[in-house]
């Protein structure tokens, strides 16, 4: 797997990653510079068969990287089709909880701060433990222990506890070792599973607490 970023700091600062497999490599959300030593690059390790994208945040250039490469389908949440501002017909909307795409990839959908919020399991990822690229639907926080959930980011609004159940019974089911969040430095390298489970009882724990003191001076 290979990051693609963009240095100095642009915009929010997330990364894609190109997961590289036998039948073709996949781009796990975008970035928003696509320039010709990406192009190439990418190229040589042989160019790009379909993107999928966590959410609509990173949408961005999601036309122009799949025309660099010969249209590459673009999979989308159909759940979050109002969000597309740039209809294109390599645009590809799947339906459903989940998406298989091939090579032991499936597109899992939890919703989340979207209603078509995906994650991208990955099978034979972490060498064969399974690994689990969450982008910022499932955040992997600063220790590298934990994960959090927002609806909001930029404004620090909270999920609901019904949200969060929902994302954690989109996961449950599957074996993952590692997790991949948005960021360069965003990686839970082992237990990552056991780090999912922990947090969000931990988040919910946080949110459904009582107040300790009723009336503030």
């Amino acid at each position: 797997m290979v990051g693609v970023g963009v240095e100095p700091h642009f915009a929010i600062g997330q990364r894609a990653l190109l997961v590289r497999t036998p039948a073709g490599n996949i781009l796990w959300d975008c970035v928003p510079l696509l320039d010709p030593a990406v192009i190439e690059m990418v190229h040589g390790l042989g160019g790009i068969s379909a993107i999928a994208i966590s959410h609509p945040h990173y949408y961005t250039s999601m036309v122009e990287w799949s025309r660099a490469f010969g249209d590459a389908p673009v999979h989308l949440h159909a759940a979050d089709r109002q969000w597309v501002m740039r209809p294109d017909r390599s645009i590809s909307f799947w339906d459903g909880e989940t998406m298989p795409l091939g090579d032991g990839l499936t597109l899992v959908r939890c919703g989340g701060h979207f209603d078509g919020g995906t994650v991208l399991h990955w099978q034979d990822g972490a060498g064969g433990r399974g690994a689990l690229l969450a982008g910022d639907i499932i955040q992997v926080v600063a220790d590298r222990r934990h994960v959090s959930f927002m609806y909001s980011y930029p404004n620090y609004v909270p999920l609901s506890a019904a949200a969060v159940e929902r994302i954690v019974r989109a996961v449950e089911p599957l074996e993952y070792d590692k997790v991949y969040g948005a960021f360069w430095d965003a990686v839970i390298e082992q237990d990552g599973k056991a780090a999912v489970a922990r947090s969000a009882q931990r988040y919910l724990r946080a949110i459904n607490a009582q107040p300790t003191n009723k009336e503030h001076s």
